[in-house]
């Protein structure tokens, strides 16, 4: 298969690709240093020739914002009208657990918006929606800080390994277009901020969490269970020991 992969050099898509060359397939990584511009529509066209499926794993430069829905609307409006142009047989692209549950998030409101213009633009498509990653918890940690301290809700998370993330796209992208929705999520879950709490210690940042049930998460208030995967997700085995262990992070995975 030939696979076009937007967002092809980020955190997942470098592992996507070379997932999906070492399986013998011809993966090529987009982005705007390529030549391939979701957003302006710059060099779709002469990427897609010959492309069965394309998988979109690109993401708004922001998460707040009218820009954020004006990035995947935008961006999802080039990719498919290019895709039909082409004759491609796939869209695959990866979304958010609770995405539909957040309607106070603008990203996530903007996710939804994404998976809409996928959902129906006639060509068969497969979205998968991933729990947040093991490799965001300082991001999450730094979103939320302020005069030393961190507030953050006490909603449960279920952190996955980007490996894991990456082992299912590639599976999703090789497989049939489902035409819905998969879901997939870590082996384990936590109050989100014990979690990060538990991280900030073991990598020595001084910083203090406190855990608040009304605290925001990228401007959404969360349930209990808002950001965790549903009846009959694909569950991950790295749970978060083990993810420490082969992250950036290593050297402190004795401690965990």
């Amino acid at each position: 298969m030939k696979i076009l992969v937007i967002g092809g050099t980020g955190l997942i898509g470098s592992k996507v690709v070379e997932r999906l060359r070492a399986k013998g397939h011809e993966a090529i990584a987009a982005s705007p240093s390529s030549g391939v511009n979701t957003l302006t529509g710059e060099g779709l066209d002469a990427a897609m020739v010959g492309v069965d499926a394309v998988l979109d794993l690109a993401n708004s430069p922001v998460f707040v914002g009218p820009q954020v829905l004006e990035f995947f609307e935008t961006a999802g409006r080039h990719l498919v009208a290019a895709e039909k142009r082409a004759g491609v047989t796939h869209h695959v692209a990866l979304s958010v657990v609770g995405a539909d549950r957040l309607t106070d998030s603008e990203y996530l409101r903007a996710k939804v918006a994404q998976e809409r213009i996928v959902a129906t633009s006639g060509i068969p498509y497969s979205i998968i929606r991933s729990t947040q990653f093991f490799e965001f918890l300082g991001g999450i940690a730094q979103s939320a800080a302020a005069s030393g301290s961190i507030t953050l809700p006490t909603a449960y998370i279920q952190p996955i390994a980007s490996d894991e993330v990456a082992d299912a796209v590639t599976a999703g992208t090789l497989g049939k277009p489902v035409n819905g929705i998969v879901e997939i999520g870590g082996p384990e879950k936590f109050p989100m901020a014990d979690l990060v709490a538990r991280f900030l210690r073991i990598v020595k940042d001084p910083h203090d969490v406190v855990g608040d049930a009304n605290a925001p998460y990228f401007g959404a208030r969360l349930q209990p269970d808002s950001l965790v995967a549903g009846q009959g997700a694909h569950l991950g085995k790295i749970d978060f020991p083990t993810w420490l262990k082969t992250s950036k992070y290593a050297q402190y995975a004795s401690a965990a």
